[in-house]
């Protein structure tokens, strides 16, 4: 059982009768290897939660860029409107589903119309 202990987990674990149980050295020795596995896990933890920051720095960088160019976006979209149309917002904003339909007209681009067609002549 130690040598199994030893080889797969590389510590050695005394047994009754062994000298390092009666030294105490082999609970020294685990306590050790505790305080080290424990050691590396807080060091891994510490890192993910690092990395994790600079993702969430990033992100929240970029939203305040968006933030930013979507202010300005709106307000020169009102300082190009009329009153008229500003007042017309908050009845857009209480009628959501005319707002789409509305958005969707606007959306959706002309068709080209075709020019008639001449008829082939051919000179003579």
């Amino acid at each position: 059982m130690n040598s199994l202990a030893t080889s797969v987990f590389g510590i050695a674990i005394p047994v009754d009768g062994d000298e390092d149980s009666a030294s105490g050295g082999g609970v020294v020795a685990i306590d050790n290897k505790i305080e080290q596995a424990m050691d590396l896990v807080k060091s891994h933890l510490m890192y993910a939660v690092r990395e994790e920051v600079e993702v969430l720095k990033e992100q929240i960088k970029e939203l305040v860029e968006r933030n930013s160019l979507l202010e300005r976006e709106n307000a020169l979209l009102k300082s190009l409107s009329n009153n008229d149309q500003l007042s017309q917002l908050p009845a857009q904003q209480a009628n959501p589903s005319s707002t789409s339909q509305q958005q969707a007209v606007i959306a959706q681009p002309p068709q080209p119309t075709q020019p008639p067609q001449q008829p082939n002549v051919s000179s003579a």
